[in-house]
């Protein structure tokens, strides 16, 4: 299964999909609370996969996804959006996001965009 970093400003975001995650057999390796110390954790860690929410302090979402596919253009990144926030996964696709999953997460959805993303 994938090494998973999971990026979200919400501290009991990323406790949720750590849970789905790990219970849907992945692991996850790391967390970062926004687009800054996602670049840098992605760099390190060098996941199979990344969550990365849209709205957050520091750097947005669609920034870091940029940032993370400048220096690596094989990095696998879904979108978590709240709803309304169409605008914004649009833009992040075209950033080079594979998929997105829509707060609050369903499970089912969560792991099955996280199959797409790796497929």
């Amino acid at each position: 299964m994938a090494k998973i970093l999971v990026v979200d400003d919400a501290a009991f975001m990323r406790l949720m999909l750590k849970d789905i995650l790990t219970k849907g057999g992945h692991e996850v390796v790391g967390e970062a609370e926004n687009g800054l110390v996602a670049i840098e954790r992605y760099n390190n860690l060098k996941p199979d996969l990344v969550t990365m929410d849209i709205t957050m302090p520091e750097m947005e979402g669609i920034d870091a996804v940029k940032e993370i596919r400048k220096s690596d253009p094989t990095a696998r990144i879904v979108m978590c959006s709240a709803m309304g926030q169409q605008m914004m996964v649009v833009q992040a696709i075209q950033a080079g996001a594979k998929d997105f999953i829509v707060k609050p997460f369903q499970p089912d959805r969560v792991l099955d965009s996280v199959k797409k993303a790796l497929g």
